[in-house]
């Protein structure tokens, strides 16, 4: 496949400039191509596209208590795994330390759960006081929209009762 048939990557001016300069190939390798250099000196040239595409994130970043509460959890449970393997395999070898590893490994297993739920009340913690992102559904939206609609009204209302007001006696010579 030559570079001219080469699809371009999405922010990739390379390609796209490489195949803007391409001359077409012959058909039969004998023959040579129109132009100054020949088929083989084109295909030497070397092509270079990105080894990977940057794409925006999904999703955003965690917040940084939420971050620093589950980069802790992740360590304490990494921990009591290890903990655990290490006291069932002193308790399949019949070692002395098998007693003081389980025991170790339940208060370990308590101090997991805590960390995991801590990240979990963190999360929520953060999102009631820092992270109310305001995205009205559309139940919102057209309950603003009609409370909008209704104070419009409202002052429309409220400016020509005024306008009548204002004509009824003021600037005029005589009464009716």
């Amino acid at each position: 496949m030559g570079t001219a048939e080469r699809r371009e990557a999405p922010g990739d001016g390379v390609a796209a400039h490489a195949s803007a300069q391409r001359i077409p190939e012959a058909r039969d390798r004998d023959i040579p191509a129109t132009g100054s250099e020949t088929a083989d000196e084109r295909d030497a040239q070397p092509y270079y596209r990105p080894l990977w595409v940057e794409e925006p994130a999904q999703r955003r970043r965690l917040p940084d208590p939420v971050r620093t509460a589950a980069v802790r959890a992740v360590l304490i449970i990494a921990v009591t795994l290890i903990q655990a393997m290490v006291a069932f395999l002193c308790t399949l070898t019949g070692s002395w330390l098998a007693f003081p590893m389980i025991l170790s490994s339940v208060a370990s297993t308590v101090v997991a759960t805590w960390a995991a739920l801590d990240v979990w009340v963190t999360r929520q913690v953060w999102n009631q006081r820092d992270g109310v992102v305001s995205i009205p559904s559309s139940t919102a939206r057209a309950l603003r929209r009609e409370r909008r609609r209704a104070r419009r009204q409202a002052r429309t209302t409220d400016r020509t009762q005024e306008q009548i007001r204002n004509r009824s006696g003021t600037g005029q010579l005589s009464h009716p």
